[in-house]
């Protein structure tokens, strides 16, 4: 038992000695570990310091330099300050020396004109005896006159009076007779030099157009295929597109017919499509002619407004280029609608920029001017009123409107523009080849001016030459004298722009001769 007790013991001491042992080791661990942690934290420490002393000293001598430059741009200021104020200085002292010698040169002046305005009243009171002295030699005078002609001098002068406004008033008349004949011959001349330079000065293609379309095939099948089965495909193809197709023995060639040619082309554009499609059925046409409808209208709003960029015309609505567009497709007397109006507006633009006035509403009036026949409503009032009433609607300006509703003189001129407009519509109509006329109108017009011109007494023969703008007719000698053959010609032109209507004008040359005819034998 005691072994047992004294071995516990031992123990007990042993592990005590142990923990005593660990402990004094840790703790001597401890203390080299915190003096490596106090010297690393001084050492790091000491390089912050240093660092930020290296910082401080740069930001130092940063400031310091911008502290000079800032002194030293002042210092700059100043000094240019100092020099313009002496240039200042020394302008106003050269000025208050040149202000001192003007006012010397004044007092001078002032000394001299006092001087003179003395002198003045002298010889003024000189003149105002001598005037004296002539009103009373000039009151004698006319009394001596008086008692001579037995006038007094208010008649005598009222008879002068008379007899010089009648002599003036004579001579007024013989200057303004002469003064207006001059002017009309310069009015004339000038016009008709600024009408041929704007004619010269503006190209223009003549087109012409026909009221039927011819659709070219590469055989006889594809009409079959066209027709379709009893007609269907055809009548469906007319009743979406309203043209009349017309497939006869011509060969390889369909005729579309229809006035507008809006629906021809659309037709047209149709039939190539389903010809190069290969399906030709009712249900195929109406899809179709729906897609080419909605092609044909995209290519009418670019039309008109690759126009009006052509032009150089902004600003314009665009339901008006839209209308534009439609131009391309009609035609006038076969004059293509849209070229017309192109052609009428750089007319217009050339002949305001001769006569100085407003060259860009003048060619937008000129371009303008003929929109009322793409109308699609109010096909009772006339072109010229109707492309008013849509350009007012549209909220064009006044004076445009009103060339636009005056160019046919349904409604007044009020500006300039109107005129030119009239004169350039005139001008692109009567160009050479312009405009076509149906072969049986043109023919009745030339038989209905030498019918005219038979009617009248003496008329031997008649001719209608140079397509109608020429008549000449021939009188018999022994029956019409030479004042009756210019009362005819005064007649016969009055009568013609009574009955008929016509383009441009018509020249009648009345001709009397007298042939003396011998044989020799």
């Amino acid at each position: 038992m005691t072994n047992i007790i004294v071995a516990v013991i031992a123990a007990i001491v042993g592990i005590g000695a142990g923990i005593a042992l660990a402990t004094s080791l840790l703790r001597k661990s401890i203390e080299k570990k915190s003096i490596h942690l106090i010297q690393d934290a001084e050492e790091k420490a000491e390089m912050i310091r240093k660092e930020k002393m290296l910082q401080a000293k740069e930001k130092f001598l940063q400031l310091k330099t911008d502290h000079e430059n800032m002194t030293q741009e002042k210092n700059n200021l100043i000094a240019k300050n100092e020099n313009r104020q002496k240039q200042r200085e020394q302008q106003l002292n050269q000025q208050h020396s040149e202000i001192q010698k003007k006012n010397e040169e004044v007092q001078k002046q002032l000394k001299e004109v006092t001087e003179s305005k003395a002198h003045l009243d002298q010889q003024k009171e000189v003149i105002t005896r001598k005037q004296q002295e002539i009103d009373k030699a000039h009151k004698q005078y006319i009394e001596q006159l008086e008692i001579i002609s037995g006038l007094s001098a208010d008649d005598a002068k009222t008879q002068l009076i008379d007899n010089m406004k009648d002599e003036a008033r004579t001579q007024a008349m013989a200057s303004i007779n002469d003064i207006i004949d001059e002017a009309k011959l310069k009015a004339n001349n000038e016009a008709k030099k600024i009408i041929v330079e704007t004619i010269q000065r503006t190209a223009a293609e003549q087109t012409i157009e026909n009221t039927v379309s011819v659709f070219n095939i590469e055989s006889e099948e594809i009409k079959g295929r066209i027709i379709g089965r009893e007609g269907r495909n055809i009548r469906a193809l007319e009743a979406l597109t309203g043209i009349e197709i017309i497939i006869d023995d011509s060969p390889d060639a369909i005729i579309l017919s229809g006035f507008d040619p809006v629906r021809r082309e659309i037709a047209r554009l149709s039939l190539h499509k389903l010809v190069t499609d290969g399906r030709i059925h009712p249900a195929r046409i109406e899809e179709v002619v729906a897609k080419t409808k909605k092609q044909v209208e995209q290519e009418i709003i670019e039309a008109g407004k690759r126009t009006t960029i052509d032009l150089g015309i902004h600003g314009l609505h665009p339901e008006l280029v839209r209308l534009i567009g439609r131009m391309k497709y009609r035609s006038s007397y076969g004059q293509n609608l849209l070229q017309h109006s192109r052609e009428v507006a750089n007319l217009c633009a050339t002949m305001a920029a001769e006569l100085g006035l407003n060259v860009k509403k003048a060619k937008r009036a000129g371009l303008l001017h003929d929109i009322g026949k793409v109308a699609e409503n109010d096909a009772e009032l006339p072109h010229a009123i109707l492309g008013m009433k849509i350009a007012k609607e549209y909220k064009e300006q006044p004076d445009i409107c009103n060339a636009i509703g005056a160019h046919h003189d349904e409604i007044e001129m009020e500006t300039l523009i109107a005129p030119i407009v009239q004169v350039c519509d005139a001008i692109s109509g009567a160009r050479p080849g312009a405009r076509r006329e149906v072969v049986e109108a043109y023919i009745q017009r030339l038989n209905k001016l030498e019918e005219i011109a038979l009617s009248y007494p003496g008329v031997v023969k008649t001719y209608a030459i140079q397509a109608g703008r020429e008549l000449r007719v021939i009188v018999g000698a022994d029956k019409v004298t030479d004042e009756e053959s210019n009362q005819i010609a005064f007649d016969l032109s009055r009568k013609i722009q009574e009955e008929m209507t016509y383009p441009g004008q018509i020249k009648i040359t009345v001709i009397r001769e007298t042939r003396a005819i011998s044989f020799a034998k």
